[in-house]
This record gives structure tokens, C-alpha cells and sequence, in this order.
């Protein structure tokens, strides 16, 4: 069982949680969030202290796990609603660049054709200093639909070794390779 399950959320004053059969919604300033529960999954409010404690009345190991897990979703909505998730990356390479067009980015990153993609409901795409490197924000309140597009745009053209060129998170750390040694 988690430990960090333990204790209770904190649900801010501008922070809605409405509890449905087995689906639990957040709704706050900057969107609606909702996630289905697992069946051994019990919330309990507390109104007093505006709270909320998640337990399990699950009896085998593997699923007391599920606690945590559910812990971290409603703590991960509710900041969401309330403060939103960015992810900043970079784009490397001489000519590469992005643009965003309506509700699509596209990418050109060295193939001979832009790479189109489609931005999910949900999220924006912000495009700052087109020249070299670009830099890409993507904002949004979902932290999983968030994660899972800035993983997509990074998997087109991972950063390779030799001259760190591609897409790569703003924090990732490239370790670069030497190149061929000459032989004499």
C-alpha cells in the first residue's frame, strides 16, 4: 500500500470534485478533468477541511497498488485544473524548424516531406523563436495527454549522439559520441 496514499488531498477553494457512480470530475479555472475509477478504488470527501482521502478496499497485494495510482491521477487533475502542465522542447538541426497551422504542427526536420501533425483537443502548441535551435511549448491540463504528444513529436526525430541533432526535451541531457578517429 502506498504510503503517500495515506494522506489526504487538498482540494483548493476555486477546485470543483464531483464524485458519479465510478467517475470522479474536476472542474476548476482552466478546464474540466475526468477519470473512471477502479472498482476497489473509495473516495471519501471531507467538507470541513475540504479533503479528499482515497482508500482501497482491495484485499490482494497486487491490487492495494492501485491506491497510489489513483492517489497520483486526482493530485495530477487538480493541479491541472488549477495550474495547467507545460513541456518545453527543443528542435536541432540547420533548417529544421515547426509551425503551427490551425489546429496542426508541422515539422520540418529533414525529411522531404514536412511532418504533419495533428494537435490534440486540449492542448496547445506555442512556437517561439523559429530560427536555431526552435524552441516548442506544449501547455495543456491533462499531465497523461500532454506527456504522450510531447513523447510523439520527440519519437519523429530523436536527438542522435553524434551531433545532437533532432528533438529533445528542454532539460534532457544529451551524451554526445565521438566521431571517427583518424587513423595515421
Amino acid at each position: 500500500m502506498s504510503k503517500l496514499a495515506k494522506k489526504p488531498i487538498q482540494i483548493p477553494d476555486k477546485v470543483k470534485v464531483v464524485l458519479k457512480d465510478d467517475i470522479i470530475k474536476v472542474k476548476g479555472p482552466k478546464g474540466e478533468l475526468e477519470q473512471k475509477l477502479y472498482p476497489s478504488i473509495k473516495i471519501v470527501f471531507d467538507e470541513q477541511n475540504s479533503n479528499l482521502k482515497v482508500d482501497s478496499l482491495a484485499t490482494r497485494k497486487n491490487e492495494k497498488g492501485i491506491q497510489g495510482l489513483f492517489f497520483s491521477l486526482i493530485s495530477n487533475m487538480i493541479f491541472g485544473v488549477t495550474t495547467g502542465y507545460s513541456k518545453e522542447m527543443e528542435i536541432i538541426g540547420l533548417g529544421y524548424n515547426a509551425k503551427v497551422q490551425g489546429t496542426k504542427l508541422v515539422l520540418q526536420i529533414g525529411f522531404n516531406q514536412p511532418v504533419t501533425m495533428e494537435i490534440p483537443k486540449g492542448l496547445d502548441v506555442d512556437v517561439t523563436n523559429p530560427s536555431n535551435p526552435a524552441k516548442l511549448v506544449v501547455k495543456g491540463i491533462d499531465k497523461q495527454l500532454l506527456g504522450q504528444f510531447a513523447a510523439n513529436i520527440r519519437k519523429i526525430r530523436p536527438p542522435e549522439p553524434y551531433k545532437g541533432k533532432g528533438i529533445k526535451y528542454a532539460d534532457e541531457i544529451i551524451r554526445r559520441k565521438a566521431g571517427k578517429a583518424l587513423s595515421t
